[in-house]
């Protein structure tokens, strides 16, 4: 069941007024979220719900033996060991088995060895990485002491399904969702509303901007060497506006469901385009998952507080790992090892925590300098980007190479509206910058005005309406 669907646009709905009118304590709440979820879920196939049921409880479980063993280490150790074990070898069976037993064979294969290996004809189950992660940084936390664990299992089944956030994140915390699980809500009239319009935002950007953008880029990364530069260039600029908006989008309707449900989840982009170096915009792109390899492995390895060559290897492992993550491919690789070294001259500088504020605070327009520095790095997470969205790592050096060598000023054959419309989601974004989306109210400004809320929705809705792409499934889905 798609977000931008119609099948979501009915089921949304009949959970809400459950939710509120009908099963109004808390546990039944819970209970509904977990048969919502569970249906939600099994929409993409019902044979995987048993692999999240079992990942669940395996998380529950483990919680409870640390807790019950709290001063025997050895065996709390044992107990957290063995969920992350049986946790991250599920994950790898389904998303890694075939892609390193193939890229084994292919090693021996240049030494004229040939190897059998069996592959495995498994289907990836949608947002196994995003849940596993989320019930694993559950045990961990338990474990270093950070968290207590939860007595109510309908609630930690609550947190690991919760369907806004299932299939694609934001990876949340235990620490921040359990407590809100296990407390009384009340419906807020004001948070629903500020709920709808962070859907609205994000179905903009999504079925709008993303989905018109698609439809370009696949032309060009499907047939690149038919191009010239400064097409393909375009190409590059317009799959990094597709994936932001693609999945910021996805992250504003997952945060606005939340919310009408009474859930505060964690924000997952900051408006990633306006950073002006390589470390701000890892502070604001996807922080959920940044924030999780920090704390559970670059902070565990020694982070920041030891020798250069250290701080080196750590943060080469925080990206090789990152871009692991998202895909069983070498192009994932690539694309972590080239923001590594991005990344590693600016925290060797101690320049890392350059940038915390917001740029141009408290003013209209940048400064040339501050423009200077955010269409840099626009540029070099656009060339990332042009190697995470290749097939193979030689499609990405030819498609970057043309850029290069084939530049030439010409018209643009594919997306000139979708850079339309991406133009029209950065202006608002920019305008409301210091804000948690496009649409939220917040102090003056001409949203207060009702008038100009709604000629904005209205005008947003018959955009999405009639201007929206073809494409449906959100790119993170595969991840």
């Amino acid at each position: 069941m798609l977000f931008n669907s119609l099948e979501y646009l009915i089921f949304l709905p009949i959970v809400f007024i459950l939710y509120w009118f009908v099963f109004k304590k808390r546990e039944w709440q819970n209970l509904l979220i977990v048969i919502a979820s569970y249906y939600f879920y099994g929409c993409w196939s019902w044979k995987f719900l048993l692999l999240i049921a079992f990942t669940t409880f395996s998380s529950y479980l483990s919680g409870v033996l640390i807790e019950k063993y709290e001063g025997k280490r050895l065996y709390q150790k044992a107990a957290c060991a063995t969920n992350i074990i049986i946790n991250i070898g599920i994950l790898c069976v389904f998303k890694y088995y075939n892609f390193f037993a193939e890229s084994l064979a292919d090693m021996f294969a240049v030494a004229g060895i040939q190897l059998n290996w069996v592959t495995l004809d498994v289907i990836l189950p949608v947002g196994i990485s995003f849940y596993t992660f989320q019930a694993l940084s559950y045990t961990i936390d338990i474990y270093q002491h950070k968290f207590k664990a939860t007595k109510h299992i309908v609630s930690f089944f609550a947190y690991v399904s919760f369907f806004p956030l299932l299939v694609a994140g934001p990876i949340d915390r235990a620490s921040n969702l359990i407590p809100q699980f296990e407390k009384a809500r009340t419906f807020s009239y004001d948070k629903a509303v500020d709920g709808l319009r962070q859907i609205l935002w994000g179905l903009f950007k999504k079925m709008v901007v993303a989905d018109n953008c698609a439809a370009a880029v696949n032309a060009f990364f499907g047939n690149y060497e038919g191009f010239d530069g400064f097409n393909l260039f375009c190409g590059g600029v317009m799959f990094t506006v597709q994936i932001y908006c693609d999945f910021s989008g996805y992250s504003d309707i997952a945060l606005g469901s939340a919310r009408l449900f009474g859930f505060e989840a964690m924000r997952n982009f900051r408006y990633p385009f306006f950073a002006r170096d390589i470390a701000e915009m890892w502070r604001r792109w996807h922080i959920s998952l940044t924030t999780w390899f920090r704390d559970y492995i670059y902070i565990p390895l020694g982070g920041s507080r030891c020798s250069k060559w250290k701080i080196v290897r750590n943060t080469l492992i925080i990206y090789l790992v990152s871009g692991l993550w998202h895909g069983a491919n070498w192009t994932f690789v690539a694309w972590g090892a080239f923001h590594a070294v991005l990344f590693i001259p600016i925290i060797l500088s101690g320049k890392n925590r350059k940038y915390t504020n917001s740029v141009a605070e408290g003013r209209y327009l940048p400064t040339l300098k501050e423009l200077g520095q955010m269409l840099g790095t626009f540029l070099l997470v656009m060339f990332g980007f042009i190697i995470f969205r290749a097939e193979t790592i030689t499609q990405a050096w030819n498609y970057i190479a043309r850029i290069f060598t084939e530049f030439t000023f010409s018209s643009l054959e594919y997306g000139e509206k979708a850079l339309q419309y991406a133009a029209l989601m950065l202006v608002i974004e920019w305008v409301y910058r210091d804000r948690e989306h496009g649409l939220q109210i917040k102090g003056n400004g001409l949203m207060k005005y009702r008038a100009a809320r709604w000629l904005t929705y209205a005008a947003l809705l018959y955009m999405i309406f009639t201007l929206s792409g073809t494409q449906a499934t959100f790119i993170y889905f595969q991840f």
